[in-house]
């Protein structure tokens, strides 16, 4: 507040050149005012108006610094120019200065909004008057920036805290440990189930949310933060009343120490949850990932095996038998003829059985029937299943070739022979349902089977390692894999894979379909029975 006796306020008032609107009918007391200004020191600009007409067009026409009026003029009084004033919105000191005006009438006029009154007989006040008038305009327009920009702050303020992802909030501890919460945002609803207006009430609610594992950590480091001043971190989990699932919330808090002692912390509580429960099902992938990977080097290392013993015991073992047969073909011994017809005959039927277990070795390996393209590698795998099993498995295409690049075929094929063996072991199914359709650029692969249905605990079991790494094989594909059981009703596995856009085959394949549906009907099912195809 700056008051009239301010040297450097009177000097700023001095200085500059005042508009001053006089409301007076004489004019001879109109100049002996403005005589008595210049003597006191300000430089008046002065305008005199008796009218109201006058006084309109002096206001809209003009911004005047103070307005002198005569308390009441026959046709124009202290009354109107306040009107006047009020109706265009102008906030200029009006003071009045008259002759007669009575202690009722001063107090009526101040009260409708006049600055002073000052009496013709005293006008020795008259310039204290304007100065001091001044001033108070001059710090109301100071009071009224301060409070659009108070209320401006405090608009931005809100905006950032409702759309902040978390609780803004201050939390004050006394020297006595007393707490409380000077401010809490709307958030506090959403996450804590507390309106703001509660906890700020009853700021010991707050710590019943949090769980009692995590309860002691929260104090021991709101305690050093307030004892180091710094930083106040803590991660814990919390319940809110009536709700079952757990929240993961992190608060971070800066504190400062305020004049009394207590410590007062400016912070923020997000919830994490979702941060949480991502960082566990990562760690969870990762140990399955592991997990997978060492069954994989295990079950490679066991077929590595395997296949060893198969070629050492069938086909060494069978190729030692063609040189003991041959051995006696290779000395000087003279012989019948008949011995050596013998001997090949015998040699023939050694190779043959070199060749079946070269192909049989072959196709468990990888099944050149995929060569054929997949439509023909799942019929066969189908055709083979049900031959070995008794199973009947009934295979549905929409077309008899989809064009994939090979290690997608290969992927799917092997998809697809995992969900049988799945389907042998446990499903005790008697049917099965296979669809595999091309839909916009997807693969689309469906396994249904009739069996004791697959349960959930099942899915979830550590060592299912068949359902995990079709799961890891579909993932790393970019595709998707879903697998559903029905309590003696069956399971459904359903895979959905996106054919790369740079797969080459696409158009070739897409011309040659074209070609074929041309030249023969279109139909919606191939079975085994209708289509048969060998085994290479």
């Amino acid at each position: 507040m700056v008051s009239a006796s301010t040297g450097e306020g009177a000097e700023m008032i001095n200085e500059k050149k005042l508009k001053i609107l006089m409301v007076e009918q004489s004019a001879q007391d109109a100049e002996r005012v403005r005589q008595l200004l210049t003597q006191g020191g300000l430089q008046p600009d002065c305008l005199r108006v008796a009218t109201v007409a006058a006084l309109r067009d002096a206001l809209l026409g003009h911004d005047w610094d103070v307005i002198l009026s005569d308390y009441d003029l026959p046709q124009l009084g202290a009354q109107d120019v306040l009107q006047a004033l009020e109706s265009r919105d102008l906030d200029i000191p009006l003071i009045i200065v008259s002759s007669h005006v009575g202690e009722e009438a001063a107090e009526h006029i101040m009260a409708l909004g006049a600055y002073d009154f000052v009496m013709k007989s005293n006008l020795a006040r008259l310039v204290p008057a304007i100065r001091r008038s001044l001033h108070e305009v001059e710090n109301y327009q100071r009071f009224i920036t301060a409070q659009a920009a108070l209320q401006k702050s405090e608009a931005l303020f809100q905006a950032i805290t409702s759309n902040l992802p978390g609780v803004v909030f201050q939390f004050l501890s006394t020297v006595d440990h007393q707490a409380c919460f000077p401010y809490v945002s709307d958030a506090s609803e959403t996450l804590l189930g507390l309106p703001p207006q509660k906890l700020m009430d009853s700021p010991g609610l707050f710590p019943e949310l949090i769980l009692p594992d995590d309860r002691e950590s929260y104090h021991q480091l709101m305690s050093v933060s307030a004892k180091q001043l710094a930083a106040w971190n803590w991660e814990g989990c919390i319940q809110v009343k009536g709700d079952s699932d757990i929240k993961w919330v992190s608060l971070r808090a800066t504190p400062r120490r305020m004049p009394d002692g207590a410590t007062l912390w400016d912070g923020i509580m997000v919830n994490i949850t979702r941060n949480k429960l991502t960082e566990r099902e990562i760690a969870r992938s990762r140990e399955q990932l592991a997990e997978l990977s060492s069954y994989l080097q295990k079950v490679k290392e066991q077929e590595r095996a395997r296949i060893a013993r198969e070629i050492h015991d069938d086909i060494g073992g069978t190729l030692t038998a063609i040189k003991c047969e041959l051995f006696p073909c290779m000395d000087t011994t003279p012989r019948k003829p008949e011995f050596y017809q013998q001997k090949a005959k015998s040699i023939e039927l050694l190779v043959d059985r070199v060749i079946d277990s070269t192909r049989r070795i072959s196709l468990d390996l990888r099944p050149g029937i995929l060569d054929c393209g997949i439509v023909a590698a799942v019929q066969w795998q189908a055709k083979e299943f049900s031959d070995r099993t008794g199973i009947t498995c009934k295979v549905s295409c929409e077309s008899d070739e989809i064009p994939l690049d090979p290690d997608l075929a290969i992927a799917i094929f092997r998809v697809f022979q995992e969900t049988l063996t799945n389907i042998s072991k446990h499903a005790h199914a008697s049917r099965i349902q296979v669809k595999l359709v091309e839909l916009d650029g997807l693969v689309f692969l469906e396994v249904l089977d009739n069996g004791q249905g697959i349960a959930a605990i099942d899915m979830e079991k550590r060592n299912s390692f068949g359902i995990r790494g079709m799961r890891e094989r579909c993932q790393q594909l970019k595709g998707s894999f879903h697998i559903a059981g029905d309590p003696g009703k069956g399971t459904k596995v359903t895979i959905l894979i996106p054919i790369p856009a740079g797969n080459p085959d696409r158009q070739t394949g897409h011309v040659i379909g074209l070609e074929r549906q041309l030249k023969k009907p279109p139909h919606s099912e191939v079975t085994m029975k209708k289509k048969k195809v060998s085994r290479i």
